[in-house]
């Protein structure tokens, strides 16, 4: 579907910008932008179920588990104390 809208200038600049740095066109950001904007007004619930594990596959991000034995490995045990 196609929609008219009036944009001021500023912002159709500000736009052409977030375009050209994630390299797509102005309506591709238009409709990543309106998408958003409608995920973040849903007050529901279901962006829990939508984004779980969504950076299950990366790489760079220790688990958590392993990082916070790592941070308290040279504790004592409570049994010591």
């Amino acid at each position: 579907m196609r929609i008219l809208t009036d944009i001021p200038d500023e912002d159709v600049a500000k736009l052409d910008a977030l375009a050209a740095q994630s390299k797509s066109s102005r309506a591709a950001t238009i409709r990543e932008a309106v998408k958003l904007y409608l995920v973040q007004a849903d007050n529901s619930k279901d962006w829990i179920e939508r984004w779980a594990g969504l950076w299950e596959d990366r790489d760079d991000i220790p688990d958590g588990v392993e990082y916070q034995r790592a941070m308290r490995e040279d504790r004592r045990p409570y049994e010591d104390i």
